[in-house]
């Protein structure tokens, strides 16, 4: 099945019943047969979509399920690169996992890797990640920007901008930003990104940007032990959310913003990193493998580091920590 038929077909009935698509037009549109039309509207209704058609002018949209297909999100897709190839799975142990194998394996830069469900996602340091059926976004994004290794830390900061910045573009929800690497919504957990790198000593060759977004799920959908410190935005916005649209705004952000990392640097993604921050100009409870201490959290330093200031008034930059605002 050709996916790019699919999605403007799905694109173009959206419309609604005003604006049927005519089989045929699309037919002569892209050289395929009339039947092979039949065939993908037939394809979009086991998938559960549910189609209508006018007599002699075509076929329209009634209603949408809460998919993450490729045609599902692709068709509101407005990036020329991320997401222009999308490998779906209804359930796979770890998206990660299959986008290591991918970018390995010479997949383009902006290649998604989407699963409706994971059986065993994982967070930083190997911490598990729910993550339900049909209820959020488990996905890997590989990237392919042109940055040093020691560049690499600071894409954790940058998609957690892209992600707050789509998260505001499709809900009334107000996310913050969590160092180094969570979304939450009113003090709860939202959202968890997981980079991983594959690089050579002077040159990245592809770096793995897992996210994790809880979107539709409601308070009993998540374990007993995560229910006073999770939330989705469901649960915040009152009422269900697009996954597919939701998707599609967070690689449009992403692509931007990592385009401006790389040609502008850091500087203009910091100051917009801080204005989402939590934890700027508050007292927080610092742990280390090594050490647990309270500092005042100041704010980034260009390098992607947490910079806080002790009681004594030294100022220390974190490259690595559990924070906790007191």
């Amino acid at each position: 099945m050709n996916t790019n038929v699919k999605t403007e077909l799905l694109r173009r009935m959206s419309a609604g019943k005003e604006h049927p698509v005519s089989g045929q037009q699309l037919a002569d549109e892209f050289g395929v047969s009339r039947t092979a039309i039949w065939k993908y509207v037939k394809e979009l209704e086991t998938e559960g979509y549910e189609i209508g058609s006018v007599r002699k002018k075509g076929y329209y949209l009634i209603a949408s399920p809460d998919a993450v297909t490729p045609a599902a999100i692709q068709q509101y897709l407005t990036t020329p690169l991320y997401g222009s190839t999308i490998r779906y799975t209804g359930t796979c142990p770890s998206t990660q996992l299959i986008a290591h194998d991918e970018a390995q394996n010479g997949a383009a830069d902006g290649t998604v890797i989407i699963a409706d469900e994971q059986t065993a996602g994982k967070g930083r340091l190997s911490r598990p990640w729910s993550s339900a059926a049909g209820k959020g976004i488990w996905m890997s994004v590989i990237t392919r920007p042109a940055l040093t290794p020691q560049q690499a830390p600071q894409m954790t900061l940058v998609t957690a901008v892209a992600i707050v910045r789509a998260i505001e573009e499709c809900t009334s929800v107000t996310p913050s930003i969590k160092w180094p690497n969570d979304i939450l919504v009113n003090g709860r957990k939202l959202t968890g990104i997981l980079t991983e790198l594959q690089a050579d000593p002077d040159r990245v060759k592809a770096i793995i940007l897992g996210i994790g977004m809880n979107v539709n799920q409601e308070p009993d959908d998540f374990p007993s032990e995560l229910q006073s410190i999770a939330t989705s935005l469901r649960i915040e916005e009152g009422q269900p959310v697009s996954r597919a649209k939701l998707v599609a705004a967070v690689l449009s952000y992403l692509e931007q913003y990592v385009s401006l990392y790389v040609e502008k640097g850091f500087a203009p993604l910091k100051l917009l990193w801080e204005s989402y921050a939590d934890s700027i100009g508050r007292r927080i409870r610092v742990s280390t493998l090594q050490e647990t201490y309270e500092a005042v959290a100041r704010g980034i330093s260009d390098d992607g580091r947490l910079e806080v200031q002790l009681d004594d008034g030294t100022i220390r930059g974190i490259y690595s920590a559990d924070i906790h605002i007191i």
